[in-house]
């Protein structure tokens, strides 16, 4: 098909492909694994907003380097060109490994506890679930464009229904709505640090629009757009959705549990309805499964582009990578197989973090480089750069050095990266 006749999607659309990779098993699972350390209702909801603003200031970053790059695949693309291939390649296999991978094989699983909790046992749901969408986005950018902008639709207007009737509706006496620690105290320990290793992951996403840059009608107006209003949007459902779990459950009901919003949504409602509810928060999940579908095998297909151990995942005739779409899928199964939920979740949050706060430190490079050219400007620069830097720092150090096993992990991932890429380089040796 030729560029002249190619479909392009527009910046709502990009908005939805965000919004639909943030909102997925973090916000509805990880405020029981906070709860432990962090018992202050003021603490959880700061915990949310700080996340919130990291996501802001890495959306201005991204949109400017997107829009100099001006090439869809992420850090890849854009670690190439601003350090060195090594260095986007790591990023590359980080995306093929488990920064697309991983949050999918978590969707999945969150999906399994949700209808587990709803007494509904399906064999291997998590997996069907996987193929049947990986099936839907194999077909062309139309349809992948489709489901993502109704399913997306379906997800924000649930979670307005939700936040305004819990707003509404009186908690009980026991709730887990707390004041009785200090704020102080908990902001500056290394258990909010590591929490905000769960927050991030929860606002993973927000860079989505910037893995398939060259799909967009006008990649300079549609990008910044895109990326900023989704970001912005959930970041306001985040905040108010934790508080609704708090008020609506006791804090012994949510501790260290995964299945925080049906276990909320029980206390809200009638058996009947918080069933439904329970449904409906597992069904929401779907869009973010398919959000990351989409997205993450356009790393691979880039990089099959690039590089000849991965030329059999670069996009096929209708600029589809389906090679790479199941090949992500078959890796999303191997992990739900091995893995368990926390590991996965700190072990790809701290990888993912490692290379979103390169690409931001690169806006510092790209303004330097007066061979780039001036497209989109982040406001409040340097700020908002120095400040996503300074939190991902903070969050790196913590995990790394209290997540002993996350580390050797993510260590074996990088160093299997390496070794692949000097095996394509033998590989491009031999062939030439």
């Amino acid at each position: 098909m030729s560029s002249k006749t190619q479909y392009k999607i527009t910046w709502w659309t990009g908005a939805a492909i965000v919004i639909a990779n943030m909102i997925g098993t973090g916000v509805f699972t990880s405020l029981g694994f906070q709860l432990p350390d962090i018992k202050n209702t003021t603490s959880i909801l700061l915990l949310w907003l700080i996340g919130g603003l990291a996501a802001l200031a890495g959306a201005f970053s991204y949109a400017e380097v997107g829009t100099v790059i001006g090439k869809s695949g992420g850090e890849y693309t854009f670690l190439s060109r601003i350090y060195h291939p090594v260095i986007g390649y790591l990023a590359g296999w980080i995306s093929i490994s488990v920064g697309f991978a991983a949050p999918v094989a978590l969707a999945a699983i969150a999906i399994t506890d949700y209808t587990d909790h709803m007494g509904i046992s399906i064999p291997h749901l998590d997996i069907w679930i996987i193929i049947l969408i990986s099936m839907v986005h194999s077909f062309n950018l139309k349809i992948s464009s489709w489901f993502q902008n109704i399913s997306t639709s379906v997800k924000v207007l649930f979670i307005i229904v939700f936040v305004a009737i819990g707003l509404l509706l009186i908690g009980p006496s026991n709730s887990a709505i707390d004041y009785s620690t200090s704020v102080g105290t908990e902001i500056f320990t290394a258990a909010f640090a590591i929490a905000l290793i769960f927050v991030s992951y929860s606002y993973t996403g927000w860079n989505a629009a910037a893995y398939i840059t060259e799909e967009f009608r006008n990649p300079i107006k549609d990008l910044p757009k895109a990326l900023i209003a989704g970001t912005v949007v959930v970041a306001l459902l985040y905040t108010l959705l934790q508080f609704i779990f708090l008020k609506h459950a006791p804090y012994d009901a949510l501790v260290g549990k995964v299945e925080v919003g049906a276990i909320a949504a029980g206390f809200m409602f009638e058996e009947r309805w918080a069933n439904l509810f329970s449904g409906m928060i597992s069904l929401l999940l779907i869009s973010s499964i398919s959000a990351m579908i989409w997205v993450g095998p356009r790393v691979t297909g880039k990089m099959g582009d690039d590089y000849r151990l991965w030329r059999f995942l670069k996009a096929g005739r209708r600029e589809i990578p389906m090679k790479a779409i199941w090949f992500q899928a078959v890796i999303s199964i191997a992990l739900i197989l091995t893995g368990t939920f926390e590991q996965i979740l700190i072990y790809c949050g701290i990888l993912l973090t490692l290379s979103s706060a390169m690409v931001v430190f690169g806006v510092f490079i790209v303004r330097r480089n007066t061979d780039y050219p001036v497209a989109y400007r982040s406001p409040g620069y340097p700020f908002w750069q120095i400040i996503f830097l300074l939190l991902s720092l903070w969050m790196i150090v913590f995990a790394v050095s209290s997540r002993p096993e996350e580390r050797l992990f993510g260590i074996t991932n990088l160093a299997l990266g390496l070794i692949t890429y000097f095996i394509n380089r033998q590989i491009e040796k031999n062939n030439d």
